[in-house]
């Protein structure tokens, strides 16, 4: 982009591009499920089971939806940058370009911004059944009492011999006793939630993912293991998010085959692009420009039953 093309239409073009090209690269969609909105706030009744098929005897029977659920309300986001006239003028060197495209960057990593915000909660706020996200009590119904911050003590394999660096083949258990361990978890009809499972993202830390990593990229006995899952046609993923940095020893297993996901995204209005450029009064006012994205969003937790806590010790 030339000095002489950074007219507002082919900023707001730069900008738009970059928005619609980023859709898709990111793990967002893998880990939470999207609802359009069209009022303040949102609430979901159906986070619950479906019954499993049975033998007609008598009339059907009917399940309609819990009585618990959760509510998301919707909240306004925006991101502006000023960029001086001059600076457009004079600029040869690409920084307004830079700018730009920082704008576009901040906007697309908005919804792992609110997601691991979220994820980060997960021991302190309430899902859908009226436990924490992450608990060591969830129960509703038919389904027992159910763990998913899980430590050594439902996982053996998170017993290491250094917690903040496990090696390959601890690595290798580690992730593939919390998938096990998941892999049992039931609706409130009673019936197993993951038994179709396929496909897991890790998460973890920065420090954190080298090791884990190693599980499904490592040479060692145990990684074989992997090779043997993946060509039963498991998948599975080790990514590092800097936003969890707060984490200790810890790392999440996100399943991402579900039809439903762990957690609910919400939107009730996309990323909509405003300027005021050329001819504006704030042109005239400030010998500036201003160019911003906004959306009005939110996240939720949805089935905890599709993510597990674990701490390594």
């Amino acid at each position: 982009m030339s000095a002489a093309s950074l007219g507002s239409r082919a900023i707001i073009g730069k900008i738009k591009l970059g928005l619609d090209q980023a859709v898709g690269k990111s793990w967002i969609d893998r880990v939470t499920m999207h609802f359009d909105s069209d009022q303040a706030s949102e609430t979901y009744k159906w986070l619950g089971a479906v019954p499993q098929m049975r033998e007609w005897i008598g009339s059907r029977h009917a399940k309609g939806f819990r009585d618990n659920g959760i509510t998301i309300e919707n909240k306004k986001f925006e991101s502006t940058i000023d960029l001086l006239c001059d600076w457009i003028r004079r600029d040869k060197t690409g920084q307004v370009k830079v700018k730009i495209d920082q704008l576009v960057g901040r906007t697309v990593s908005h919804w792992n911004k609110l997601t691991s915000e979220l994820i980060l909660t997960g021991q302190t706020a309430d899902c859908y059944d009226g436990f924490k996200f992450y608990a060591a009590n969830h129960s509703e119904g038919d389904s027992g009492t159910q763990i998913n911050l899980l430590t050594s003590s439902q996982v053996a394999a998170l017993d290491v011999t250094t917690p903040g660096a496990p090696t390959e083949a601890e690595a290798v258990n580690a992730i593939l006793g919390v998938i096990a361990y998941m892999l049992g978890y039931k609706d409130d009809t009673g019936e197993p939630m993951n038994e179709n499972a396929k496909k897991f993202i890790v998460m973890t830390k920065p420090v954190l993912f080298p090791y884990l990593l190693k599980a499904i990229t490592g040479t060692t006995e145990g990684t074989a293991v992997m090779e043997k899952m993946k060509d039963q046609g498991y998948t599975i993923e080790v990514m590092a998010n800097a936003r969890l940095a707060a984490y200790g020893n810890e790392f999440d297993v996100f399943r991402t085959d579900a039809p439903a996901k762990a957690v609910i995204r919400q939107e009730e209005e996309k990323v909509t692009i405003g300027a005021k450029a050329e001819g504006s009064e704030y042109e005239f006012d400030n010998d500036a420009h201003q160019y911003g994205t906004k959306a009005i969003r939110n996240v939720g937790f949805g089935f905890w039953q599709y993510a597990a806590h674990a701490t390594l010790s």
